[in-house]
């Protein structure tokens, strides 16, 4: 079997990171990379020009991952969403042989308020990427009404079952 890179993206409290580790517990062989430790800075900013820079960390990890045997690897990030950081990130792995299979994970707007609400996120709750569309190629799994469990349950099917997958 050739090592996955699963990717999972979407708007900020859509639930990436909380189908993710819950997913992660679901595999055996696996390890699992969420994008907000690679650029771990405070102030943070997205208009910080050395925020790119995170990207790099996002690729040795998962070149990292990939090149350890493992068989699943798991991927959370919002910036992934994008296709220039996407392609950005997946070009500079060394791994090579490896099949990805990603997910955006989406939701309404009211949803994804209450959601940022119970976080105790104190800003004002952004919709741009919720709006934005899925990178191509995507799953799309709503998660209106599921409970990070369903959600899992609901990528692993798609990966165990019949995953479309990109081979690099």
């Amino acid at each position: 079997m050739q090592p996955k890179l699963i990717i999972i993206t979407g708007s900020p409290c859509v639930g990436k990171t909380a189908a993710a580790q819950c997913l992660f517990e679901l595999y055996e062989n696996c390890a699992w990379f969420d994008s907000d430790w690679a650029w771990c800075v405070n102030p943070f900013s997205i208009s910080d020009p050395r925020l790119r820079n995170g990207d790099k960390t996002m690729s040795f990890a998962l070149s990292t991952y990939l090149n350890s045997a493992f068989d699943y690897v798991i991927f959370s990030s919002v910036v992934v969403i994008g296709e220039d950081i996407r392609k950005s990130i997946l070009r500079d792995i060394t791994a090579t042989g490896y099949e990805v299979i990603a997910f955006t994970l989406k939701c309404s707007e009211d949803t994804l308020a209450e959601r940022h609400k119970s976080r105790g996120d104190t800003g004002e709750v952004s919709f741009e990427w919720l709006r934005m569309d899925p990178h191509p190629g995507d799953y799309i799994i709503d998660t209106e009404g599921k409970t990070i469990p369903q959600i899992a349950d609901e990528i692993k099917n798609t990966i165990d079952n019949r995953g479309q997958i990109w081979s690099l």
